[in-house]
């Protein structure tokens, strides 16, 4: 169990490092003196720092799982849920106008490097674009579901791109209505969320 617990938090730790300062430039030394274990105690657990990343990526994915499960059991509106995943973008804007999108540097950085699990990051943008996809189908928009989830996913990655570059939460707002309004004129109006609900920043 103490070691089950460890894991877990050098697996936190190592997130929160290499999306704060990139996969390449944080260290196991790094990660150690944030959980506090010794490089002895710390190779029990992850031997490469490839091995560490898959734990990464694999803990991602189920936070973003988990977050899109959370977002059908508030809403039964598909396009409530549409917007709780643009609003993603006001809600972690402090996050993203310093380091940009997680999953975003993440892929840039691993293809970059050419790296072996650039195709498991990239899982994560799969996970959000196949939820959006089904939440156009469920409005009627079949034919061109996946090319409207494609066009969110990238509208909302050049907005946190821009969000890191100028760091401007006025952009960022405004950005997050003029796609809130796209999309609910994309929608029936009958499923359509009736208004922009105001979110506070975390």
């Amino acid at each position: 169990m103490v070691a089950a617990v460890t894991r877990q938090q050098i697996v936190e730790a190592a997130d929160r490092l290499f999306y704060q300062r990139g996969f390449e430039a944080t260290s196991f030394a790094d990660i150690a003196a944030v959980v506090e274990l010794s490089r002895g105690n710390f190779y029990y657990h992850f031997r490469t720092k490839d091995e560490l990343l898959d734990a990464v990526i694999t803990h991602r994915l189920a936070k973003t799982k988990s977050m899109l499960e959370a977002w059908e059991a508030k809403s039964e509106a598909p396009g409530e849920r549409i917007l709780s995943f643009v609003q993603l973008l006001i809600v972690n804007q402090a996050k993203i106008m310093a380091y940009g999108c997680p999953v975003g540097t993440l892929c840039g950085e691993l293809a970059k490097l050419d790296h072996i699990a650039r195709g498991r990051a990239a899982e994560i943008f799969d996970l959000f674009r196949h939820w959006l996809s089904r939440q156009f189908i469920a409005v009627g928009r079949e034919a061109d579901a996946d090319a409207l989830a494609m066009h969110v996913l990238m509208w909302s990655q050049g907005v946190a791109a821009l969000a890191a570059a100028y760091r401007d939460e006025t952009f960022v707002r405004r950005e997050v209505e003029n796609i809130s309004t796209w999309l609910a004129a994309r929608l029936p109006k009958s499923t359509a969320f009736s208004e922009i609900v105001p979110v506070q920043p975390s």
